[in-house]
């Protein structure tokens, strides 16, 4: 039989739970789900570039529909409203997720706030004929253009090493920041800080995500998405190994 303390305590911890996922904004934890649905964010084990092992795998190649990516659009557009306001001029998504995201998330922006930005992404290969060749698709970058980077997820920052440098190079532009769709948590290059930590040191940009793997972790732990629980207590403890061994701390 449980004693009132043990009563008690059980209620705080599920209190304490459910204060964490109220405080998370609706379009969050929406957007938590749509990334399991729409197979995007898989758990299992997975092997990284890195050679690391992961309990976690997030492949954004995987919004596939028409209405999957009107969806991520508008969930974009919500982040970086609500992160940068509507103080800027273009989206640019680096090759070669990069390219839709930032195309759904232009036209997301403006069917929720009105507002017209221009997208722009680079070319891996630069184009030498027609009346787009260049390095850029989309939009051409203007002295004093604000921007936003968009792109799926950042890992190690290299993907902004080789993009800075196009579009700094491009015009005399201000980057105003970055956003993501999941900041995964894990020590980037340097050994000490996540990648979009390190990201902002060396460039001097703000970064953010959509949501971060802590908040993917306490609202998916134990919940049922489609009949299904996400993460148990075996994956629970999995994750929490890895985040002991590959995490910020």
């Amino acid at each position: 039989m449980k004693t009132r303390e043990n009563q008690v305590q059980t209620i705080d911890i599920k209190e304490v739970k459910q204060e964490v996922v109220d405080k998370m904004e609706q379009y969050k934890q929406e957007f938590i789900e749509f990334m399991v649905e729409s197979d995007v964010l898989k758990f299992g084990e997975f092997t990284l570039k890195s050679g690391r092992k992961s309990p976690f795998f997030m492949n954004a190649g995987a919004y596939v529909t028409g209405s999957q990516l009107m969806r991520l659009g508008e969930y974009y557009a919500k982040a970086i409203h609500e992160k940068y306001g509507d103080d800027f001029d273009v989206l640019f998504g680096p090759a070669y997720k990069g390219i839709p995201i930032s195309v759904v998330t232009a036209v997301a922006f403006s069917k929720l706030y009105g507002k017209e930005v221009r997208y722009c992404s680079d070319r891996k290969e630069e184009k030498d004929h027609g009346a787009d060749k260049g390095s850029f698709l989309g939009s051409t970058l203007k002295d004093g253009d604000r921007v936003v980077m968009i792109e799926d997820v950042t890992t190690s920052g290299k993907s902004m090493e080789e993009t800075v440098p196009k579009v700094k190079g491009a015009a005399d532009v201000e980057i105003v920041g970055l956003m993501v769709s999941l900041n995964r948590m894990e020590v980037g290059k340097g050994g000490e800080k996540c990648a979009l930590d390190e990201v902002k040191d060396l460039y001097g940009f703000d970064t953010a995500a959509i949501v971060d793997m802590a908040e993917v972790t306490e609202y998916l732990y134990n919940k049922e998405v489609n009949g299904q629980v996400i993460i148990d207590d075996t994956l629970k403890a999995a994750i929490d190994d890895y985040y002991r061994q590959y995490g910020v701390k």
